[in-house]
């Protein structure tokens, strides 16, 4: 029994990890693709392109991952039995920031695909680090547990 327990927190782990660079790679994607949206004319074939490209970057790769990397996250925090240590808790705290992150960014992506420009180039180029920065702390936190 121990033995398929162990497979199975293998397998959920790796999963877990596939997903989160699937994530991560469109977190890091869309602010780009949208500083190139950026000086596209409003109603133009190059927005109406850039546009199409978010969006796909949207349903294929950001919100299929997000899922994803929510479901078995939780499942391995369960087959752990983390749920008691202070750097779980820190983990997800910054996990939903990035959750947010990737909302707020779908959001601005959806306004620049209407026309708006709701972020400049450099604000754009700014938010872009945000997941990098959010990623080195969780790997530390899962890494190094420090609490």
């Amino acid at each position: 029994m121990q033995e398929a327990l162990s497979m199975i927190y293998l397998w959920l782990k790796a999963g877990h990890i596939i997903f989160v660079v699937f994530w991560l790679a469109g977190l890091l994607m869309l602010p780009r693709q949208m500083i190139y949206m950026h000086p596209a004319a409003p109603g133009s074939d190059e927005e109406a392109l850039w546009a199409k490209r978010t969006g796909l970057l949207r349903k294929i790769i950001l919100t299929p991952s997000l899922v994803v990397v929510w479901v078995l996250g939780i499942a391995l925090a369960f087959t752990l039995g983390a749920w008691d240590q202070g750097w779980l808790h820190a983990k997800l705290l910054l996990v939903v920031l990035m959750t947010a992150y990737h909302g707020v960014m779908v959001g601005k992506a959806r306004k620049m695909a209407r026309g708006d420009r709701p972020l400049s180039e450099r604000q754009l180029r700014m938010w872009g680090e945000a997941p990098g920065i959010l990623l080195a702390l969780i790997v530390v936190l899962v890494v190094v547990k420090p609490f």
